[in-house]
């Protein structure tokens, strides 16, 4: 995916969640299956996109991703929620929840 198709992508959806991660990054390993769990049941129309941050290097600098994972949460075209490192994917949801009902809604 070039970072041209991301951004229609990003402006085109009503949602959309970047993953980075790296092939070394066993945290990354980690809570990918358990955000695609959680975004798959609590947020259906949300797109989910994973991207390998250094095999998409353009496209990790342009959205300014220095470390991995890192999530962030687009909503109606403009970033809403970024979280990395030391994630809490509780956190995460609960900030998404209204925001995400409203825009569905």
């Amino acid at each position: 995916m070039s970072l041209e198709e991301l951004q229609n992508t990003i402006r085109s959806e009503v949602g959309v969640l970047l993953y980075f991660s790296g092939e070394n990054c066993n945290v990354c390993h980690a809570l990918r299956p358990k955000f695609k769990e959680v975004f798959d049941k609590e947020f259906p129309q949300l797109k989910q996109i994973y991207l390998d941050a250094h095999e998409n290097a353009e496209i990790s600098a342009h959205f300014q991703v220095f470390s991995v994972p890192t999530m962030i949460v687009f909503m109606d075209g403009r970033e809403f929620a970024r979280e990395g490192r030391s994630v809490s994917l509780h956190k995460l949801t609960e900030k998404l929840k209204r925001p995400y009902m409203m825009m569905i809604s």
